[in-house]
């Protein structure tokens, strides 16, 4: 895919089967919570006043394909409108398909991305040692470590071993330990969705998409749907110094979420995401065309025990949360110069696709120049009160 995509190429592999909401700008009224069907994209913010609204409900699947509302347009129309530089104002276009959800992510959740961080750490943040460091970590764990269970014995016992051997680091700890890396990727509403501009700071010169299964969960802990992500990082930055991930993981337009929230019914639930299968897609302007796959087979925690980590008595969120999962893309390919590995360059066109969700489609983009983040809670309340939504 080469350009922004349509709706063949954003809906799942079953079309509008599913029970798919989204949210959609509309001039004049502000976001509004969309339910897409086979017949258009319908206004339902009437039954439904945010994404978390329905999400919180016993059934929101069921309620979603129940609610009426009004038809916006056809998904072709919406698509077509929402890309920067192409956009009508007076017409809708898509948004993220969450509102007042906290954005949380887990990160070192896949060995091979652990290793990478570990790698990062090394080379503190120097594109340039990566190559070495890579063999060198590798020698160290060998190839056993993909089948360990965090926080189990076997886990610990490898990590006595790397303590007395001086290679212990702190994305072992959470790769392997008992607790997960579980931290804030952005502040509620700053997510942008599909067919638009994804940020990567402008000082960055060593970066990377990162492809990811989210789900959504309610402020009861249940998991009620999942979409598609792409948690921006900088590699360069984290890797100087983990404390600098909220400078790593939280700039402008750098949480991309979409198409839509698949919500869970009989249909599709949990299995599916654990069987997952995510595929990245980058395509530059310079005719650069990288493609990976992610298996959520492979993650070293299972989803559910990655929620219990994030929501229980222990830490509440009453307006529930949107999880990233974690990702084993780790892209070591060489793109400018021998040794440097990838790293983005402006322009290039990021597709995350897996067939029980779709497609999420970005374009990167200097955050600096990315549409800005302006729209927040208190413009959300005072909108969706003027339409009598509250």
């Amino acid at each position: 895919m080469s350009q922004w995509p349509d709706a063949t190429t954003t809906l799942p592999a079953d079309g509008t089967a599913g029970a798919l909401v989204g949210r959609v700008w509309r001039p004049g009224l502000g976001p509004s919570v969309v339910a897409v069907r086979d017949t258009g994209v319908y206004d339902v913010t009437g039954a439904f006043a945010t994404v978390r609204d329905l999400c919180e409900t016993p059934d929101p699947a069921k309620l979603l394909r129940a609610a009426r509302g009004e038809r916006i347009a056809g998904l072709d129309a919406l698509l077509a409108n929402t890309p920067p530089g192409k956009r009508d104002p007076e017409l809708p276009w898509l948004l993220a398909p969450v509102d007042l959800q906290t954005v949380k992510a887990a990160g070192v959740t896949f060995v091979v991305s652990m290793l990478e961080r570990v790698i990062e750490e090394r080379v503190r943040g120097d594109a340039s040692g990566a190559a070495e460091a890579r063999a060198r970590i590798g020698d160290l764990v060998g190839d056993d470590v993909a089948a360990l269970r965090p926080g189990s014995p076997e886990a610990a016992a490898l990590k006595e071993i790397l303590v007395a051997q001086g290679a212990w680091s702190q994305y072992l700890e959470v790769g392997l330990g008992p607790d997960a890396e579980i931290f804030t990727k952005a502040p509620v509403l700053s997510a942008v969705g599909t067919a638009t501009d994804a940020g990567v700071h402008s000082a960055s010169r060593w970066n990377n998409p990162e492809p990811e299964v989210v789900l959504a969960v309610s402020s009861t802990g249940t998991v009620v749907g999942a979409t598609l992500g792409n948690d921006v990082n900088l590699r360069d930055v984290e890797g100087r110094s983990a404390l600098l991930l909220p400078q790593a993981k939280d700039n402008n337009a750098s949480a991309a979420l979409g198409p839509f929230l698949r919500l869970f019914d009989d249909g599709f639930g949990l299995d599916d995401v654990r069987r997952a299968v995510v595929t990245l897609t980058v395509e530059g302007t310079d005719g650069h065309r990288l493609r990976a796959e992610s298996s959520m087979a492979a993650i070293s925690r299972d989803p559910l025990d990655l929620v219990a980590q994030l929501i229980g008595d222990h830490h509440r969120y009453p307006d529930g949360a949107v999880l990233y999962l974690g990702t084993m893309f780790a892209p070591v390919e060489d793109r400018d110069a021998p040794g440097q590995g990838f790293t983005h360059h402006d322009g290039d066109l990021v597709t995350i696709t897996t067939p029980r969700l779709g497609s999420l489609v970005n374009r990167v983009r200097p955050s600096e120049e990315c549409a800005p983040w302006e729209f927040g809670l208190a413009d959300l309340m005072r909108s969706l009160s003027a339409r009598g939504a509250l």
